[in-house]
């Protein structure tokens, strides 16, 4: 494995992905990590992120410099290379000019992380620190016009350094130079696959649980499913399943759902409804934290509830991917920026008495997918688009109403069957409709209205992580338009959601 530490860089999970796609796995670790953990987990690298912070800041993330001299090949990025000079006697200073975007790197010295990258090529920067002074056995290996000392590497003790970022797409050759990393200077073979992990995973969820009682929420969407198959595997009848229909899901799903689960998944599952319970919550509330929180709060209580009829449970299993953490947590701990909570991230209440099971917790979308396929889950689940734990509580902007859900409810659903009745379903991250809180003036049969808007949002992605608006053809974007506003009562304008992630996110909320 190769352990990354998030010096708080929104890269890092680009960093994660790029190693995975090698077929090795990686983890993402807080600069606080002990010497005696990383020790436990035998990396065979070590990747210290980029971050916002400079080293000589007073609270600037840092960890044991002590992580030098382990024998475990280090490599830097950015502030991790800075990190790594100034702890070993080096010199960091502000930089005369600040070099952000692409850049000229020329190569030095094409050994190690440089071997078969061009002499010239182009790299990404984004830093407004530079190294004017190596340690002893330190010697530069690549500059840029700005950045005399662009890479870096002690040989002697497998030591790396990297000014720019290789793990974005923007570093031309960035990946021949993480697998150089890898593969050469680390000697990681190619042997994490969806395979080994289910068979490492159930194993695990066998000592974990120990023969007692798991309770899941499941929703019927891929993350769920294939946890809820996993740990089937693993302990059989120690798992029940339960559905929460809170009221906030989509036209008719909670029937559709429960006809999928009971024809594809032969588990125990309960199906409990709470809709009155949730919208009563939610009543009044707009801030989109609030109604999160809200929700989350519910659905906790509402497993407290049945956790008590089942006799013997003492853990709580949930579908929780890598993003989710990454975005509500800064992983594990580190500094990264908190984008959004998540409602099944953060741990459980106090007073619940249930120790949670997160057998996907450090998998991606896509990945997730693979695992589905691996354990014999049908396409009619494995490619169920995203739908959020929040529902559609996050996709109706202000307060929620029976009657805004009722109007989303359907241009959703006309949404959807447009989509897929053009085959663009499964070539899509994401496609949903999102009511706006204002209303516009139209004209319907010659007479004044004046009813809601409805935001159409598809995007493109592999893992959630980054995003692109999807350029669906105009013909299809009139057509759906055109039957909203005929078909749904309450709504007389469409636009579509032209924003990338970043700057935006998926949701709106």
């Amino acid at each position: 494995m190769i352990l990354i530490i998030d010096f708080g860089s929104q890269y890092n999970q680009l960093i994660a992905r790029r190693v995975r796609e090698n077929r090795v796995y990686c983890q993402i670790e807080s600069p606080n990590v002990s010497i005696d953990y990383i020790k436990k987990l035998n990396p065979k690298g070590i990747i210290l992120s980029g971050g916002p912070s400079s080293i000589y800041e007073k609270h600037s993330p840092r960890i044991n410099k002590a992580v030098f001299d382990l024998g475990i090949p280090v490599l830097g990025i950015c502030y991790g290379m800075q990190f790594m000079i100034g702890a070993l006697g080096g010199t960091v200073k502000r930089a005369d000019k600040r070099e952000y975007g692409f850049a000229a790197l020329f190569i030095k010295n094409h050994m190690d992380l440089f071997n078969g990258v061009n002499k010239k090529t182009k790299c990404w920067m984004s830093h407004g620190d530079s190294i004017v002074k190596l340690p002893r056995g330190f010697k530069t290996t690549a500059s840029t016009e700005n950045t005399n000392i662009a890479a870096t590497v002690n040989s002697k003790k497998g030591l790396y350094g990297l000014q720019f970022h290789p793990e974005v797409h923007h570093t031309s050759q960035g990946k021949k130079m993480l697998r150089n990393f890898i593969f050469q200077v680390c000697g990681c073979k190619r042997t994490w696959t969806m395979k080994s992990f289910a068979k490492d995973s159930i194993n695990q969820i066998k000592e974990t649980v120990k023969g007692k009682k798991v309770i899941l929420g499941i929703s019927g969407g891929v993350d769920s499913s294939v946890a809820a198959l996993l740990i089937h595997k693993a302990i059989g009848k120690n798992l029940t399943c339960i559905f929460v229909d809170n009221g906030l899901l989509r036209k008719d799903e909670a029937k559709k759902v429960k006809q999928t689960l009971k024809q594809h998944l032969h588990i125990k599952i309960r199906f409990v409804s709470s809709t009155t319970r949730f919208l009563k919550g939610l009543a009044g509330v707009s801030d989109p934290e609030k109604k999160r929180k809200i929700i989350g709060g519910i659905f906790m209580e509402v497993f407290e509830a049945e956790a008590k009829k089942i006799k013997g449970a003492d853990f709580l299993a949930q579908g929780t991917l890598y993003p989710d953490v990454i975005e509500s947590i800064s992983a594990f701990g580190g500094p990264t920026s908190v984008i959004k909570s998540h409602h099944n991230v953060g741990g459980l209440p106090k007073k619940m008495k249930l120790k949670l099971v997160e057998p996907l917790r450090y998998l991606f979308k896509d990945e997730v997918r693979l695992l589905g396929k691996e354990l014999g889950l049908p396409d009619e689940l494995i490619w169920r688009q995203p739908f959020p734990g929040p529902g559609l509580a996050i996709r109706i902007i202000g307060e929620i109403t029976q009657r805004r859900l009722s109007i989303l409810r359907e241009v959703d659903a006309v949404l959807l069957e447009e989509i897929k009745k053009n085959r663009y379903y499964k070539r899509l991250w994401q496609s949903f409709a999102v009511l706006l809180p204002i209303k516009s003036v139209g004209v319907m049969g010659d007479k004044r209205t004046y009813e809601n808007i409805a935001a159409v949002r598809a995007v493109t992605s592999k893992d959630a992580m980054t995003a692109d608006w999807a350029k669906l053809p105009h013909k299809l974007l009139g057509k759906i338009s055109n039957r909203i506003i005929n078909e749904v009562n309450g709504v007389n304008r469409v636009v579509y959601d032209i924003s990338s992630k970043p700057p935006s996110t998926v949701e709106w909320e």
